[in-house]
């Protein structure tokens, strides 16, 4: 009997089943590991430090389960000085590359928290994504069309409004053609004196309408005259953009974190570009939504964040500072007279005035500007109708006590506690 060689053979089946079981491992090993939940624990526990594409005070992540092993990435989480210490080659690199800045520990994250972390690292960079060429077309024409149709309406009315007239001058000289035909005569008008003649002969209309006029000019100039200095509504541009409504408003960043002088000083101040950097050394650019209705967009952000860096002077991709600073040139919003004496910290710690009350709905504001009219009626107004908050106030507990028995009410007023006195105010 003639032998045929059988094709499945020995080998080659354990050949097949060794690249099956390879690209099984492979393919488990690129799904371990939840994304979605990783960027929770990136955001909540590495964004401060990490950008997934940008060298921050750490370097950039994305990739980063291809470019060590990652039990070495497990150890490097949860302990990296101890790493450092043993003397670990690459721990010791990453140390000496980043200026010897030491990486917090994060024991409490499980491997499978990191596994997830790696695999939103993993994840490729989204492409921007572009507008479709058709939509802009279509929203072009749909613009044209609507622009057609509404000079097409223009047009129709137009001609409307003239046949109208044409009609009514052919009406009006038909009925004085049959008025003629009948023998109408049309009586001529008596020659009158001009409106300005019989005005100057009446006397006592000179007279009313003199004290008239000076009456409502003496009113306007009084207006005018009381509107100096007061710059309500006042809205200058800054040399940085800042947005009040992203900071205050949707990021919730407390007034006193910037202006922390209000709270013991009389003037608020103006923060220090090193304040902007405790937040900014790390957010190198706009986050926020994509859709933004104030008609800015995030590379405007992004770019006024860049100002930013030129002015302290930090490079950003070797993330240290130059050395080469500029000055900013704020403009002032909020300016009272210098025989005004007006002191912060009086109000905003022993009152507990807040911010919003003489500044206004701060958080909605994208571009800051003067609220309220900073006027001394407009201080005597508030003084005279906000209550003594006496919670917890041990100053005022004395003369509160006093004060409300003589008034005879239980709450007094600031006014009712001496606001009003010109030497509060005025030196």
């Amino acid at each position: 009997m003639k032998k045929v060689v059988h094709r499945n053979s020995t080998s080659r089946i354990l050949g097949i089943g060794l690249a099956l079981m390879l690209m099984f491992s492979t393919s488990l090993f690129a799904q371990d590991g939840d994304p979605a939940k990783g960027k929770q624990l990136f955001n909540a526990n590495c964004a401060a430090c990490h950008n997934l594409d940008r060298k921050m005070t750490g370097p950039a992540l994305r990739g980063v389960g291809d470019k060590y092993e990652k039990q070495w990435l497990y150890d490097w989480i949860h302990n990296s000085a101890a790493m450092v210490k043993a003397g670990d080659p690459q721990a010791v690199a990453v140390f000496e590359e980043y200026n010897g800045s030491p990486m917090t520990a994060f024991p409490q994250l499980s491997e499978e928290d990191i596994d997830n972390i790696i695999a939103y690292a993993m994840e490729p960079k989204p492409e921007p994504a572009q507008p479709a060429a058709g939509a802009v077309a279509d929203a072009g024409s749909a613009g044209g069309s609507s622009g057609f149709s509404n000079n097409v309406i223009l047009a129709a009315l137009v001609l409307v409004f003239g046949v109208l007239v044409v009609m009514l001058y052919l009406v009006n000289k038909t009925l004085k053609r049959i008025a003629e035909a009948n023998g109408i005569e049309f009586e001529k008008a008596e020659k009158r004196l001009p409106i300005w003649k019989a005005f100057v002969k009446n006397q006592f209309l000179v007279l009313v309408s003199s004290i008239a006029l000076l009456l409502i000019g003496a009113y306007f100039a009084y207006g005018y005259m009381m509107q100096v200095g007061v710059d309500q509504g006042y809205m200058p541009v800054q040399p940085i953009h800042f947005s009040h409504k992203i900071h205050a408003g949707d990021n919730k960043i407390d007034c006193k974190y910037c202006h922390s002088s209000a709270r013991v000083s009389k003037t608020s101040g103006i923060p220090s570009l090193n304040v902007c950097m405790n937040c900014h050394k790390n957010i190198m650019e706009y986050t926020g939504e994509e859709d933004l209705a104030n008609g800015y967009t995030k590379d405007f952000y992004t770019g006024e964040i860049q100002k930013l860096y030129k002015a302290v002077g930090w490079d950003a991709n070797n993330q240290q500072y130059t050395g080469e600073s500029e000055p900013v040139k704020w403009v002032r919003i909020h300016n009272l007279p210098d025989f005004v004496y007006f002191n912060h910290s009086q109000h905003v710690s022993v009152a507990g005035v807040e911010c919003q009350k003489c500044h206004g709905p701060v958080e909605e504001m994208e571009v800051m500007y003067q609220h309220a009219p900073l006027t001394m009626g407009w201080c005597i107004e508030c003084h005279r109708e906000t209550d003594v908050k006496m919670d917890g106030n041990e100053y005022y507990e004395k003369i509160h006590e006093e004060l409300s028995k003589k008034y005879g009410v239980e709450k007094l007023t600031a006014a009712q506690m001496g606001a009003l006195e010109c030497g509060k105010c005025h030196y």
